[in-house]
């Protein structure tokens, strides 16, 4: 019930604070703000949340593990690689904003919001280190398991902003879709036969159409 009740607190002030920042602007709305909107002390707030821009990405804190939690309950005799490729291509089908590949409104709004703050983007570099540490484990730890999640988690990142920026160009989910998977069937391919195989590649066959 404790663990419920701080979860409901962290949801609560997030959105309290989400909600202003879409109104007023990130850098115009202090965290004294936020904390009287939420009906709670600065101090309380501060427990809850170590800087002001992680009462934004407090949404992708439970993606943080995401990529590690998929290599580690993925079936026996499935690859890391193929787990991480089924499980971004079902993302699409759901539509998971974490795929960039979701043309909600209240989405819309919120990534307009992450990616027009430098604030914003600047932490989230930290919540994808924190991602690359925690696959990094699940592959079996050492220098080359750091390099297999630095450049998986990079793949993910540049994949989701793809479909992102289409869409916050104008495209819908729908439309993007199939462009979408083509592109990361080409992504996981290149992860697994190398940058040299990439470097023949048509750099434009992945995105066409």
């Amino acid at each position: 019930m404790r663990e419920r009740k701080k979860q409901l607190t962290y949801q609560a002030v997030s959105d309290a604070a989400i909600a202003l920042f879409l109104e007023r602007g990130f850098d115009k709305v202090s965290v004294a703000e936020v904390a009287a909107a939420a009906d709670i002390s600065k101090p309380t707030l501060f427990r809850y949340f170590p800087a002001k821009e992680d009462l934004v990405l407090h949404r992708f804190a439970d993606h943080e593990d995401e990529s590690a939690r998929v290599v580690a309950a993925r079936p026996a005799g499935e690859s890391p690689l193929d787990a991480l490729h089924r499980h971004f291509l079902d993302g699409l089908d759901r539509r998971d904003p974490v795929t960039g590949l979701c043309d909600a409104p209240e989405v819309l709004a919120f990534m307009r919001l992450l990616y027009g703050t430098p604030a914003l983007v600047a932490r989230m570099y930290a919540y994808q280190g924190r991602s690359e540490a925690a696959l990094a484990d699940a592959l079996g730890g050492g220098l080359p398991a750091r390099l297999a999640a630095g450049q998986i988690v990079a793949v993910l990142r540049i994949l989701a902003l793809d479909n992102w920026r289409r869409i916050d160009a104008g495209e819908s989910a729908d439309a993007v879709r199939v462009g979408a998977a083509r592109a990361a069937d080409a992504a996981f391919a290149q992860l697994r036969t190398g940058l040299d195989a990439a470097a023949r590649t048509d750099p434009d066959a992945a995105t066409d159409g």
